[in-house]
């Protein structure tokens, strides 16, 4: 599933091939994706995108009038491509550009989305997001106050997208585990130094996550394939049993609200 940082990487790869370009056409062969696309996102048409701005796992198409919205959803991803490639499989949404390309949306999932956001307003899916994870806004403060009182588990209260966005279940399991921090620990039981390096971590693990993914922008403009994720340096996600980075001791896995959780009995407390 694309995270944060493919999500942003989607966004660096397509920016300089779609921002400046005019909308000639938006193609739209199957509105049944995670939600129907709106007939509204037709307004799109004769506009010309002026950014791509990420907000969450959402990419948002900018224009004078509003903003097209795209989420890849569990198996989405865009490529490039000249406004003659004929559609493959799962082809679900083609913006045709005046350059002479397009931008394809292809989901065999279809759990993605493309939705249509006029300027005078914040589209639902966006009212109820918590602060950007890279930015000043998140911070030890902040997390020390949203936590209060919670009894959660950290790993759940960080991948909550109302208490910050973006963090996936792998970005939680490398950042609890370079701050030394139990995934099951309570979320109000955290002192203020340790919350310090957890949101330290969070932010070095997304940031050290998209500086991965930007060798790989050649795959967004690839005729013959679609953009693949990038291999990413990992220390413990899918390392279960694997010996610690650190300490040497077998990494401990368990499931925490459905999800795999990998870490260290030794080094995380």
């Amino acid at each position: 599933m694309p995270e944060l940082p493919e999500v942003e990487v989607s966004r660096l790869g397509i920016s300089p091939h779609v921002v400046g370009h005019r909308v000639e056409k938006i193609i739209v062969r199957n509105p049944k994706l995670r939600w129907p696309v709106p007939e509204e996102i037709r307004h799109i048409e004769g506009q010309m995108i002026r950014r791509i701005r990420r907000r969450a796992k959402y990419l948002l198409l900018e224009t004078d009038i509003g903003y097209a919205i795209v989420h890849l959803g569990m198996s989405g991803s865009l490529r490039v491509l000249p406004a003659s490639a004929p559609p493959e499989k799962h082809d679900h949404v083609d913006l045709v550009l005046s350059s002479g390309e397009m931008l394809r949306y292809n989901d065999p999932r279809r759990f993605g989305a493309w939705l249509w956001q006029p300027l005078d307003g914040l589209h639902a899916v966006l009212s109820k997001l918590g602060p950007e994870p890279l930015s000043e806004d998140f911070n030890a403060a902040y997390l020390l106050d949203k936590a209060k009182g919670k009894r959660t588990a950290i790993k759940q209260f960080i991948m909550d997208n109302h208490v910050v966005v973006g963090v996936g279940n792998i970005y939680a399991n490398e950042s609890l585990f370079s701050a030394g921090i139990h995934p099951k620990r309570a979320a109000g039981k955290i002192s203020s130094q340790r919350m310090k390096e957890l949101v330290s971590e969070i932010k070095a693990v997304l940031a050290f996550a998209i500086e991965q993914g930007g060798t790989t922008l050649k795959d967004f403009k690839n005729a013959d394939g679609k953009p693949g994720y990038f291999a990413q340096e990992l220390q413990v996600y899918g390392k279960g049993g694997e010996p610690c980075p650190r300490c040497d001791k077998a990494l401990s896995e368990m499931k925490i609200g459905q999800r795999a959780t990998v870490y260290c009995s030794e080094c995380q407390k």
